[in-house]
């Protein structure tokens, strides 16, 4: 957060850790429920509003997948992936696929089309819920 120019509380500091930390594709309810587990004093409107402080400093990307549901990943500028989405159980699976991104880049190109950014979900049913 330091890095980034924003104003260090001991409270912003714990959301950040839980969401830049192992909770990939965590809703709001679990960053705030893992920051509970840690430090019972957290509001639920002080995890919201250091979530968007920190994607506004595009440290955490918002995500979501159809579901009504807003997710957040860490942006640890790590090579760009997509996602495979369960339409059943909503399980996340993130891939990564050279062929994939290049074929898009060439697609882009055949057009005269400049690519800012771009998203890649696939939705079906994962092994577990066939």
């Amino acid at each position: 957060m330091r890095s980034a120019g924003l104003k260090r509380t001991r409270q912003r500091e714990l959301v950040a850790r839980v969401v830049l930390g192992d909770n990939q594709h965590a809703k709001v309810e679990e960053i705030y429920a893992a920051a509970r587990r840690i430090d019972p004093r957290v509001g639920y409107s002080t995890v919201y509003r250091t979530l968007r402080i920190l994607k506004d400093a595009g440290l955490v990307v918002e995500l979501q997948f159809g579901d009504g549901l807003t997710r957040y990943e860490p942006e640890l500028g790590e090579h760009h992936h997509d996602h495979l989405i369960c339409t059943s159980c909503r399980k996340i699976v993130e891939f990564e696929s050279e062929e994939i991104e290049a074929r898009q880049a060439e697609i882009a190109r055949e057009h005269g089309f400049r690519v800012d950014s771009h998203k890649h979900e696939l939705y079906g049913l994962c092994p577990d819920c066939q």
